[in-house]
């Protein structure tokens, strides 16, 4: 990665929140930039490689450590929490932070917001609550069809919250998504392989001090909360905005990509025209460190192609 085009800072939000921020700039002439949410229990310096990718693509990038997450820092929030108040509003108002960022070093080039699973989750709710400043919308891995085991979850959480607080790591939320979907993997060979086929990625991820770990009761019940905001406000989106939906067949996180499969018939119901789903067989959680990850990013950066000189035209 050529350090002429990688750039690592901070920048401020209007929470209070100083993000951690990767920027790689697009190779050559930029067709736009994408605007990358990371997933839970993970940081943005992951999604080097798809930086780089799309770097040779014609994007620019940027990917933010999320409030909680990584390098970012917030007076208002201990690690692994979003925010003791407020938190699922400030994370949407810190991507756009970043995105204001993007207007001041990008003017005029469209952007496309990216996210995988909490990613996914936050990038909709974005979209949902900030339409005009994106071309198209990528959610990938995501699960915003929690039905009734969510609220069941969140009735976990409020017991929690009376009983432990809201300020310590969930007792029984990990044993019900990370710990259950590392389960349901046949013949495992780590509790983290429901995330990927590739077992060096899995080794990194378990080797990584900055991934894996258990979420605070009060980010889980944010997260519960960007995921019914998500679903429930899916008519609030542009009918014809472009939507890229990917999910892996073999994603526990996603019901097997069922969940991915019920956004995009929300999204169709409520009347969008230019929604495009990709369920992937064999591939498990984390599609970008999958063992398909290329096949995946060059039919993404395809799309993306499509999306930005639509937008360049004049309407």
């Amino acid at each position: 990665m050529g350090d002429e085009l990688f750039s690592e800072n901070r920048h401020a939000s209007s929470t209070g929140a100083q993000l951690a921020v990767r920027r790689m700039k697009a190779e050559g002439e930029p067709r736009g930039v994408v605007q990358i949410n990371h997933g839970l229990a993970e940081h943005g310096g992951r999604y080097a490689p798809f930086q780089q990718f799309l770097s040779g693509r014609g994007y620019h990038s940027v990917v933010h450590d999320t409030r909680g997450h990584g390098d970012t820092r917030a007076t208002d929030a201990l690690p692994r929490e979003f925010a003791r108040e407020g938190g699922a509003r400030k994370v949407i108002e810190d991507i756009d932070a970043v995105h204001d960022l993007i207007a001041g070093t990008h003017p005029g080039l469209p952007v496309i917001c990216f996210g995988h699973s909490l990613g996914g989750v936050l990038a909709l709710n974005y979209a949902e609550t900030h339409p005009d400043r994106i071309a198209g919308l990528a959610v990938w891995n995501s699960n915003l069809d929690a039905g009734a085991m969510g609220r069941v979850g969140q009735a976990i959480l409020a017991a929690e919250t009376m009983l432990i607080g809201s300020d310590i790591p969930s007792i029984m939320l990990p044993k019900l998504t990370f710990q259950a979907w590392g389960k349901s993997v046949k013949d495992a060979r780590t509790e983290f392989d429901w995330l990927s086929r590739d077992a060096a990625e899995v080794d990194a991820y378990i080797a990584d001090p900055e991934c894996g770990w258990d979420a605070n009761v009060s980010m889980w019940k944010d997260i519960f909360r960007l995921i019914y905001a998500g679903g429930e406000n899916v008519d609030r989106l542009p009918k014809r905005l472009p939507v890229h939906l990917l999910g892996g067949e073999a994603d526990p996180a996603t019901d097997n990509g069922k969940a991915v499969a019920a956004l995009e018939r929300r999204m169709k119901s409520a009347g969008m025209t230019d929604v495009a789903l990709t369920l992937l067989p064999d591939t498990r959680h984390e599609t970008l460190q999958e063992l398909n990850r290329e096949e995946a990013m060059s039919a993404f950066a395809d799309w993306a192609d499509r999306v930005t000189v639509s937008a360049k035209q004049p309407a």
